[in-house]
């Protein structure tokens, strides 16, 4: 635990810059919440400030929610420039399986070597070739059963990789991590997992330790989740909440409610 809250107080001391080429529906819901946590997001995707951008910045997130052949240019740009300056480089492979050219695409990003990728059970048993079939962008299989995909793609990949759920796992070859804070209303919000990608990549800007970061930054997630489902009547409330949570989150509460260990 006392790693989990190194991390989270150099986030809050180290205000990292995070860019996050990420989809339509969720940038106003993914910059509010690295605000909320003390950090500053950048939403760029434009090709031809990629390098510059990257150059800049201290964490590249790569969202794949909302597709299109300029944005996988820019996306592609991006993840080699961070790559080449060995900045940390975060997937999140929405909708992963769902149609041959995002599964294209998600090969592409794969090969320019992701250190941290975080999804759903869903997305992370179809990167690892599980044959399921993909339900949008929501998940259909349980966190559990994606473990032993998890461990195939982090081998295979060398990546941490992260599967949310209702227990979430960060593994790393055969370590793993488990959060069990969160709470059921908070997959009635859109964009809550592309937010744990963007809170991942605030955490690896300054934390090294990409195992340690992704941990830590789905800890921080889960409990603010509980904190505000606490006060929240519905979705809408628990997102507002959500990001007060974020936001008066101390090292304090966060070691007194968080639900984490390591296998």
């Amino acid at each position: 635990m006392e790693s989990i809250i190194s991390a989270f107080k150099k986030v809050k001391d180290q205000t990292p810059l995070v860019q996050s080429i990420t989809n339509y529906v969720v940038m106003n819901n993914t910059a509010n919440a690295l605000l909320s946590l003390g950090a500053s997001p950048i939403m760029a995707h434009a090709r031809s400030e990629m390098e510059d951008m990257v150059s800049i910045v201290g964490a590249l997130v790569v969202n794949i929610g909302t597709l299109d052949e300029y944005w996988v240019e820019s996306m592609l740009t991006a993840a080699k420039k961070a790559k080449s300056l060995q900045k940390p480089y975060v997937l999140d492979p929405v909708g992963a399986g769902a149609t041959t050219y995002r599964n294209q695409t998600l090969t592409q990003l794969i090969n320019c070597k992701p250190d941290i990728i975080r999804g759903n059970a869903s997305e992370i048993m179809s990167l690892a070739s599980v044959n399921i079939q993909t339900k949008g962008v929501d998940s259909t299989n349980t966190s559990d059963e994606a473990l032993d995909a998890g461990k195939r793609l982090s081998n295979e990949t060398g990546a941490v990789v992260c599967i949310s759920g209702e227990v979430d796992y960060v593994i790393l070859g055969e370590k793993i991590g488990k959060v069990k804070n969160g709470n059921p209303l908070m997959a009635k919000v859109t964009g809550m997992g592309c937010t744990a990608s963007a809170i991942v990549g605030a955490f690896a800007a300054v934390e090294k330790d990409y195992f340690t970061a992704t941990l830590a930054a789905m800890t921080v997630m889960g409990v603010a989740g509980d904190i505000a489902a606490e006060k929240a009547e519905g979705p809408g409330t628990l997102q507002l909440h959500f990001y007060d949570a974020l936001y008066q989150l101390t090292p304090e509460k966060l070691e007194e409610k968080a639900i984490t260990e390591i296998l």
